[in-house]
Parts: structure tokens; sequence; C-alpha cells
């Protein structure tokens, strides 16, 4: 008879003979131990209320006893009678093996008996199966809530010949079996003296087993049942705050400061670990009614302090918030959109060109980042899924959320903090950077590019870094011998024909060149307020192979002469405006004029005679050094702002960054600024190998190689 009104949370309070009972008039098993019954009986509440609530007819099938039944009893009596007699032998096993051994520890069943020839004895001896510790026994234990099996629960089977007392067999066969495992015995009958095949098989592991796999259904599915009943009907969907979500901090819990199992509050935007009873979200879901939080991990909605998951499609917005996603074709068009996205608060923004927050000294860092993300090889690569599904390191994680932050077309605000980024990157380079502190640009800019080569070289053997940045240049270099006055004054003689004083030439990598800046006049007229200028080919003609230049040690002087054998793609230039010396750091404010577009590098490669070949590139982001004078009239490095230009391919618009402040700006201005750190952008109709440069790909990247832990060297 089925019970009326039974639900699968109530599923638990039932004993076995009313889990059994509940299971046959379904037409269901009702083999297993009790939490296999439950969970049986449950997911079979389940399918019916599904069934229902979908409005659809379910055949139900006859029990296959009532088939049984129904086939015994058109079959005759004497099936009837074996049964009844091999009922009355199982009952007195039982009965005999209970009163010999009050607590079994063995599981005995009678196989059935070998055929005798003579079919009286085939109709007289019935077949015998009997079961030693009673399993009536057993299910008594589960209703008192014994749910595992003993230790060195065994099964013993019995194998009796026809004729024999099947009773008295199964009374000598129990025995003992401390050691796990299958094993085979040899006893007598007590009555006849013939030998009976004893079989002892262990199912302590499988019954175990059976219970732990029962009790996980249940819950599972009461689990189910429960969150199914509310996860789509929350009523607390209206209190999230969207306003006050801030995902770019790091994911610590605001109490104990853990970084294990952090939720989100949607209604006040603080972090709390965990969710259960007393944890820290649980208890300001309490005292603050606060009810709807997200994993930061797993990205799911709970309702709390009911804990159940909410499921709702209106959440979706929070979760691309929290960690953007963007499709291979979205990324394409990245590098042509012009669109413009609307945050909260109503103000639109350009994605790709949002404002970083300086929170305290980081303003070197912004600029280094809103410049790099200019480069589409560089951005594709970490805004790719699947690329970013495989990083593990936290320096490469924080490199490719921001830079999905910074391009997120569904943004609630128009800015973003690199705070995640920021303590990424004091972990890695050992607080060589950090917040507190101004660091030089162009020093960070190296330490990340080599540091993100290295660490993706290794780990992801890509060469992102290397193929986007990288260019070759060949360096002579020549020992100047001592002056005849200073031989003198030394007593020796020099031969400036001798090996040391040779010129040697080797070919070495760059990441990005370095621009020497004539130094200003001493002395101004009185009156005066003109800053020098100087054109950029002026500064580049370093790198001709024609022209030397002197570098001065504690012990010689060495004079070299630069050579471009093949640039890169994307260009970096470094404008040296700081020049350090015994008491302090000293700013060159000399204007470096130079076009937006089109400028031409031929002239410093070396091709073949009668090769018309072109280099140009074009400007995409420009870094500025604004100095704050000090007292003795000078500025430098650390005591000033740093801001940066950065074009919209899309648009064809230039930005000017500073922290939190986007403006647009006219390209004419740019050139006015004292520009210190450059990436321009090869054409794309330019050819990349040509002649002279062939085969200096290999060299490069031999080079490379012999650098210290894989990282590309730079030009200095």
């Amino acid at each position: 008879m089925v019970k009326e009104g039974l639900t699968v949370e109530g599923v638990g309070a039932l004993k076995v003979t009313e889990l059994k009972a509940e299971l046959s008039a379904r037409g269901l098993d009702v083999s297993g131990r009790k939490a296999v019954l439950a969970a049986r009986l449950a997911e079979a509440l389940t399918a019916a209320a599904d069934a229902t609530a979908d409005a659809t007819a379910t055949e139900t099938t006859a029990p296959a006893s009532t088939k049984k039944a129904a086939k015994r009893k058109r079959g005759g009596g004497e099936d009837d009678d074996a049964s009844a007699a091999a009922s009355a032998a199982s009952s007195g096993a039982t009965g005999e093996t209970k009163a010999e051994a009050p607590v079994p520890t063995k599981q005995a069943r009678v196989e059935p008996a070998a055929k005798e020839a003579e079919p009286k004895a085939e109709a007289t001896e019935p077949k015998t199966e009997a079961r030693a510790g009673s399993k009536r026994q057993r299910d008594d234990e589960d209703d008192q809530g014994e749910a595992a099996a003993k230790p060195n629960d065994s099964k013993v089977f019995v194998k009796s010949e026809a004729g024999t007392d099947t009773k008295t067999a199964v009374k000598v066969a129990v025995k003992t079996e401390a050691t796990p495992g299958v094993k085979t015995e040899q006893s007598k009958n007590a009555a006849t003296g013939k030998p009976v095949a004893v079989k002892v098989e262990d199912t302590n592991d499988d019954d175990e087993d059976d219970e732990d796999e029962g009790k996980n259904r249940l819950r599972k599915v009461q689990r189910k049942a429960k969150v199914d009943a509310r996860s789509r009907n929350c009523p607390y969907l209206d209190t999230i705050n969207r306003v006050v979500l801030d995902f770019d901090f790091e994911k610590l819990c605001s109490v104990s400061m853990s970084n294990i199992n952090v939720y989100a509050c949607l209604v006040c935007g603080k972090y709390f670990q965990g969710r259960g009873i007393g944890t820290h979200a649980h208890v300001h879901s309490l005292q603050s009614s606060h009810h709807v939080f997200i994993n930061l991990q797993t990205l799911k909605f709970y309702c709390l302090p009911d804990n159940y998951e909410i499921i709702d499609s209106s959440l979706d917005d929070i979760k691309f918030v929290l960690r953007p996603v963007f499709a291979p074709e979205k990324i394409k068009e990245l590098y042509e959109s012009d669109k413009r996205s609307r945050a909260l608060d109503g103000s639109t923004y350009v994605p790709g060109v949002m404002g970083l927050n300086n929170i305290k000294a980081n303003d070197y860092l912004n600029v280094v980042i809103q410049s790099l993300a200019r480069v589409p090889p560089l951005r594709e690569f970490f805004l790719s899924e699947a690329n970013f599904a495989k990083f593990k390191d936290p320096l490469l994680v924080a490199m490719a959320e921001l830079l999905r932050k910074l391009f997120n077309p569904r943004a609630f605000k128009s800015h973003v903090s690199p705070h995640e980024f920021c303590q990424a990157v004091v972990r890695a380079s050992g607080k060589r950077f950090g917040l507190l502190e101004q660091s030089d640009p162009i020093d960070f800019m190296s330490w990340l590019l080599n540091t993100l080569h290295k660490k993706l070289k290794k780990q992801h053997k890509s060469n992102i870094v290397q193929d986007t940045f990288q260019g070759v240049m060949e360096i002579t270099s020549r020992t100047l011998p001592p002056t005849p006055d200073q031989a003198a004054l030394v007593g020796i003689t020099i031969d400036p024909e001798a090996p040391q004083y040779q010129p040697v030439t080797n070919t070495s990598p760059f990441l990005f060149l370095a621009l020497d800046v004539p130094p200003p006049p001493l002395f101004h007229d009185v009156g005066e307020s003109i800053i020098p200028q100087v054109p950029l080919f002026e500064l580049l003609n370093k790198f001709d192979g024609v022209t030397e230049k002197e570098y001065k040690t504690y012990k010689d002087i060495k004079v070299k002469k630069f050579q471009l054998k093949s640039l890169p793609k994307y260009l970096i230039m470094c404008i040296k405006r700081f020049t350090k010396n015994t008491f302090f750091v000293e700013k060159n404010p000399t204007i470096v004029n130079f076009p937006v577009k089109n400028i031409e590098l031929k002239d410093y490669l070396q091709f073949p005679e009668g090769e018309e070949v072109s280099f140009k590139y074009d400007l995409i982001a420009n870094v500025v050094h604004d100095g704050l004078q000090v007292q003795d009239g000078q500025t430098a490095a650390g005591k000033g702002t740093y801001r940066s230009h950065v074009l919209n391919t899309g648009s064809q618009q230039w930005y000017e960054l500073q922290d939190l402040h986007v403006t647009e700006i006219l390209p004419q201005m740019i050139t006015l600024s004292e520009s210190y750190i450059q990436i321009w952008e090869r054409q794309d109709n330019t050819e990349e190998t040509v002649g002279a440069t062939e085969g200096l790909e290999a060299s490069a990247a031999a080079a490379a190689a012999t650098a210290d832990d894989g990282a590309a060297p730079m030009e200095s």
C-alpha cells in the first residue's frame, strides 16, 4: 500500500520494513541495505514529482513478484511445496545458528543441492539456500541506526548433497575467518559424515561501499528536491545593489583576511568567508539581513541563511563583470571597434580606454599597462579563453584578468583598479616594485616583459613577447688605447695594433631602443625661457652603423657602433631623459620632435644595393613624464607624475590617460610633450624580412637563449 503524502525529506525516517513495503508497492527492487533502499525510494519519489509537474502520464508496471506468483500458481503445487520446504529449512537453519553463535560474524547461505539421478530423490529433497546470521536481525540493526557492517563480516556458502541435514550442515560450516578474502573449506555433515564444500567470501568492503553510495544518492536527491523548489524563485533578488559591487580588489575575507572559500555580498559588496552555519557570511546575513551572495571562485549564487543555490539568468551580468569571457571573433573585433559602452552611473567609455586607479604611487605601472594593452598580439594572447584556462602562475592570471577588465564592454563602472595585479607584481618582483613608492616605468616594463617571457616560455612554450617586440642589432666595440701622456705617466709602452684594441663585432637581440638626448646648454640668456628641441631622426643616428659613442668605465674607454639588422612588428623606444650623478638624478627637459605616422626607418638598416624596401611605423602609445620642480631647479624621476597617450585604432582617436582621467586629445599635442617611452607599430604593407635580414632570426633566438634564465636581453 503506497503511503499518502510521503516526501523525499521523510524517507530517512522510515524503517527497513516500511521502505521495503513502499518499494514493493511501487514494483521496485527491495534488496540491499537501508541506505540503498532509502535512496531508491527517494529517486522514485523525485521522478514521480517531476512527472506530475510536467503533466505526463506514467505507466505503472506490475511487480516482478506478482508475475512470479501467478506463474507458480498456474504451474501446480509442486513448486509451492518445494518453496515451502525451502522456507522451513531456511528458518530451521537460521534458528540453529542463533542458538550456537549468538553474535554471528558470518553470513551463511546454502547453495542449491546437486541433482540426484533418481526422480524420487529430486522430488523429495528441495534445493536449499540458507543465510547464517539472520537477515531479519540485520534489518533490525539498520533500524536502530547501525549503518556500517561489522568488522570481518563474511558470507559462507554451503553446498550439500541431497539427503543431508541442511540445518546441521550450516551449524558445522559457520566459522570465523579473520582474514578478508575468499576461502573454500571442507567440513563434515554432523548427521551423515559426508563432506560438504564450504566457500567463505568477504563482503565487508562491498557492504560498506553500497552503504556509502546509498547515503550519497539519498543526500543528492534530497538536496536537489530542496534546491529546485526555491532556487528559481528567490524573493531577495531585488535587494542586489550593483552600484557598490567592486571585484577589482584582492579576494580576501573582510573579517578573517583569508582567501579560501570567499563569498561576496551582493547587497553591500563586502567579502566574507564560508556560507555554513557560524561562518562570517552566515553571520553577516543574519545581522544585516543581506541574503544574496556569490562564490568568487565558482561564480555560483546562494541565498543565506537558507543556504540554497540561486539560479536566475538576470544574474549573468554580474558573472561577466567578475570574469569576462571573450569569444575568438570578439577579440578580433577589438582592433577595429569604435563602439562606446555605458556604465551604471550613466557615463560612457570606450572598452580598452578606461582609467586605472592610482592607489598610492603606482602611476608608473598604470602607464605601462595602458601602453602594452594597445599591442594586439599581446592583448589577444591574454584575452584568449584557451590560453587563460592554462595559466597557473599568479602574475599571468593577474595580467590576463586586468586586460579582460580593461576591455569589458559590460562593466558597471568606467574605470578599473589594478589592485590584484599590483599585489602579484609585488610578490613576483620581491618587493622591487610596489604601491607605496614610485619607480621608473622603463625599469618596470623591462622587468615585466622579461618575466612574462620566462614564465610563458617555461610553462606554456610560448614566445609571444619575443615574437612581438624583439629585434636584432649588430654591435661593434673596441677599446681605446691610453694616450701617450697616460702611457708615459705609468711608464709603459702601448701598441695600438694589439689584439685587445681591435674592434669586435657581435649580434645581439633587443626589446627596446634607448635613445640618448643631447645635454641641455649649461647657461641661458637672461629672460630666455626657450626649451631646447631635437628631431627624433637625430637620435636614431646612433643606430646607423657609422656613429660612434664612447662608454667610460673605471678602467678603460670603449667605443661602440650600432647597426640595426632587423626590426620587430612593434618597436619600443625609450628616450633617456634621466642621468644620475653623485648627488642626484637630473632630468633633461629637451623636447623631441617626431611625426605620429609614417616614420621611415629603412635608412638605419642594411640592404643590398638597389633594394627598395619600406619600414614605416605609426605611433600607438606614448608615455610622458611631468616633473615637479625641486629645490635646486631640477626635476628627477620619482618626483613627478606619469601619463600616457594611446590610440584607439577603431576610431583613430587619441586619448590622454592619467590615472582615472580620460580625455580626448589632438595628435598635434602629443609631440609637444616630454615623451619618455613610445611604442610604434609597423604598417602592414611593410615586408618583414629582406635580403640582409635573412637568417638573423636564428641568431636572435640563439642570443636570447644565452641570456640569463632564457630572458631576452635589452639594449641599454
